[in-house]
């Protein structure tokens, strides 16, 4: 017993597996058009608009005697169709899809995209710039038209051209076309659409700073199109534009594992900027720390060297302080502390941490001492106090 429940249990799952939908069939954009055609006469029909992620369509076309009616639609037809691969395989569902009744006048059709080729047709009847062609005379005739075919590149347009076959009596022709809509096709994002979204990632300030990009870019591309429908996303104002961007910027670098690469080169910039523009260095390095929480210790350390390089000594020691809470093994921060405690007269604390470090590297080729003496050039360079200076340096040199 319980071995034939589990049996159960493994189909009904297995099953409901394989009855997953990519799409749906949109009958609320369905065609369902019917016109009146003289004997040897042509004509043509436009489908509703096919929407947005259409990538196949099923058409029915029924040729009725006077007073004849359809019996079932073929919205009704397709209920039992959940995809597809349901017609195209031939299924018992899919038999139904041509009509159940008919009647004796014929016709012949093409189907057409572009609506020159369209009247083309309907003025002298050629075909040759067709997407589709039934050639043989049909009182009835209902297809499969999927993405590979030509009627599906000129989204939404489509026309149904039709010649009667009749010598003398009028026909009455029914059409019927359902869409078939993919769910992530439907979402507006083509190799043409998302050259729009590469092109903002381009030119975003990250991407101006960040020195190996291809990873930042694609997932860039993968966030915009998984967050926004292509509609949406064309419907944002400029100020919603310059948000999503910055925002899908911090998120991408974060996701693509480019954050510590992107950090290193925009601390390249900020130091290279702070040489003529230091307001605008510490604005972008606040904005980057306290808007955007991307800061790590060495950001919190540089922009606290940025406030005391413009004599923001309080600033200045606070940022060191948490860059220092951060790394407590790097003494590169512990240096800068040094500085700030000189520069506001702390000088017996700012000794206390050279007597500490005086022996040690700050790099592989940098001692602390040789940092210690290129600080203090630059620190007499940009107007701070040097008055402390020689204290320092008795201790060690």
């Amino acid at each position: 017993m319980n071995k034939l429940l589990y049996f159960v249990l493994a189909v009904l799952f297995s099953s409901s597996i394989f009855a997953q939908k990519d799409g749906f069939w949109d009958k609320e954009r369905a065609t369902t058009k019917e016109i009146s055609l003289s004997a040897g006469k042509r004509a043509l029909i436009k489908a509703e608009d096919l929407p947005v992620g259409t990538t196949e369509f099923v058409y029915r076309i029924t040729v009725l005697d006077e007073n004849q009616k359809l019996t079932s639609s073929l919205v009704s037809v397709l209920k039992a169709i959940h995809d597809p691969t349901g017609i195209s395989q031939g299924t018992a569902g899919a038999i139904h899809l041509t009509s159940a009744i008919s009647g004796d006048d014929k016709c012949t059709f093409a189907l057409f995209q572009e609506v020159n080729a369209a009247n083309l047709y309907l003025k002298d009847g050629k075909t040759d710039k067709a997407c589709w062609e039934q050639k043989e005379k049909v009182n009835k005739d209902a297809k499969l038209i999927s993405s590979s075919s030509l009627c599906l590149t000129n989204l939404p347009n489509l026309w149904f051209g039709f010649e009667s076959q009749n010598w003398v009596m009028n026909q009455k022709i029914v059409l019927e076309v359902v869409p078939w809509v993919d769910y992530k096709a439907s979402r507006g994002w083509t190799k043409e659409t998302k050259k729009e979204v590469l092109d903002i990632a381009e030119k975003s300030d990250v991407a101006k700073i960040l020195t190996y990009k291809a990873a930042f870019l694609a997932t860039f591309i993968d966030l915009v199109t998984t967050k926004y429908k292509y509609s949406e996303f064309k419907q944002l104002l400029p100020v919603e534009k310059t948000k999503m961007i910055e925002t899908i910027s911090d998120e991408s670098l974060l996701k693509s594992g480019k954050i510590n690469d992107f950090l290193k080169d925009y601390n390249f910039h900020i130091r290279r900027l702070s040489l003529t523009k230091p307001e605008e260095a510490i604005k972008q390095l606040e904005h980057l720390i306290i808007e955007r929480k991307l800061g790590k210790e060495n950001e919190y350390d540089l922009l606290g060297a940025l406030y005391l390089r413009t004599k923001q000594y309080l600033k200045a020691e606070e940022y060191i302080l948490k860059a220092i809470a951060m790394n407590k093994n790097e003494i590169r921060f512990q240096l800068h502390l040094a500085h700030v405690y000189l520069v506001t007269d702390r000088v017996s604390e700012a000794k206390d941490i050279h007597k500490k470090y005086k022996d040690q590297n700050i790099s592989v080729d940098t001692s602390w001492v040789k940092a210690t003496k290129q600080d203090f050039d630059n620190m007499k360079k940009v107007g701070l106090p040097t008055d402390n200076f020689i204290k320092i340096l008795r201790i060690i040199e």
